[in-house]
C-alpha cells in the first residue's frame, strides 16, 4: 500500500504525534473541525475508535462517505454537523483531540476561548500565531489580523499560549514549536495534557470566565481574565 493511500492528507504535526506513539487505539479520539478528513483515513483504515464535528454539512457528508469506504462498521452518528464550540459529546467524552488548522477562524478573542475550552480534553492543537512575523502584520481588532499571505486570522502570541495553558491547568507535552512560511504566515503546535489542578475543570473554568466577562465588559467582548482571579 502507498503511504498517501495509508495516511492520506494527514498533516505532518499530526503524523508526529502518532509516530511519538501518543495516540492509541485503545482511545476515543476526536477531529474537531473536521473538514472533508484529511486527517481521517489512517484511523478509519485501521480501526481507531474516532469521531469528528465540522460546522460545514458538505464536509461531514465528505467525511461519512470516506467512512463507508474505509470503515464500514463506523456508525454515521460519529461524525456530527456541529460547531466545535457548541458540540453535542459529554464532558470527558476522548482521550485524544485533534483540532488542526481550526482556531484562527475565531471571529475574536471570546470566539477563540470559546472553542478552546470545548476543546479541553487532551488537546493537539494547530493554530495560527504571529510568533516571527509580528512586524509583518495589520492589525484588523479583536485579536484579528491582516497576513502576508492576503488571508484574514484570529492570532495568538506565545506569551497568550503559555497564560491559557497555565489557566487550564495543563502541562505541555512538549515545547511549543512554530513555522514561519517564506514570512507569509506562521502555525504554532501547541501539544497540551491535562494538568494537576483538580479544581479547575471545564466547567468551572468557562463558569469563571464568562462571569469577569459579564462584569467587565458588560457582555459585548470577552477579556482574557485569569481564572485565579476573583
Amino acid at each position: 500500500m502507498e503511504l498517501i493511500e495509508q495516511f492520506g492528507a494527514i498533516d505532518i504535526y499530526l503524523f508526529d504525534q502518532l509516530l511519538k506513539g501518543r495516540i492509541t487505539k485503545d482511545m476515543r479520539i476526536l477531529d474537531a473541525g473536521c473538514g472533508s478528513g484529511r486527517n481521517l483515513p489512517y484511523f478509519l483504515r485501521n480501526g481507531y475508535n474516532v469521531y469528528a464535528v465540522d460546522r460545514s454539512a458538505e464536509a461531514i457528508q465528505a467525511v461519512q462517505k470516506l467512512a463507508a469506504e474505509l470503515a464500514p462498521h463506523w456508525s454515521a452518528d460519529q461524525a456530527r454537523g456541529e460547531t466545535v464550540e457548541q458540540m453535542s459529546f459529554e464532558a470527558d467524552s476522548f482521550d485524544f483531540v485533534i483540532s488542526s488548522a481550526v482556531l484562527h477562524f475565531a471571529q475574536h478573542e471570546g470566539h477563540f476561548l470559546q472553542m478552546l475550552h470545548e476543546l479541553w480534553r487532551v488537546l493537539f492543537i494547530r493554530l495560527a500565531s504571529s510568533i516571527g512575523i509580528e512586524s509583518q502584520v495589520e492589525p484588523l481588532g479583536n485579536g484579528r489580523y491582516h497576513l502576508p499571505d492576503g488571508s484574514d486570522r484570529f492570532l495568538v502570541t506565545e506569551e497568550m499560549m503559555m497564560q491559557l495553558t497555565d489557566e487550564l491547568g495543563g502541562n505541555l507535552i512538549e515545547p511549543l514549536k512554530t513555522v514561519q512560511v517564506a514570512g507569509l504566515r506562521s502555525m504554532s503546535t501547541w501539544v497540551l495534557r491535562k494538568g494537576s489542578l483538580p479544581s479547575l475543570n471545564l466547567n468551572g473554568a468557562r463558569s469563571i470566565m464568562l462571569k469577569r466577562w459579564e462584569e467587565i465588559d458588560g457582555g459585548n467582548a470577552w477579556r482574557m481574565v485569569s481564572p485565579h482571579t476573583s
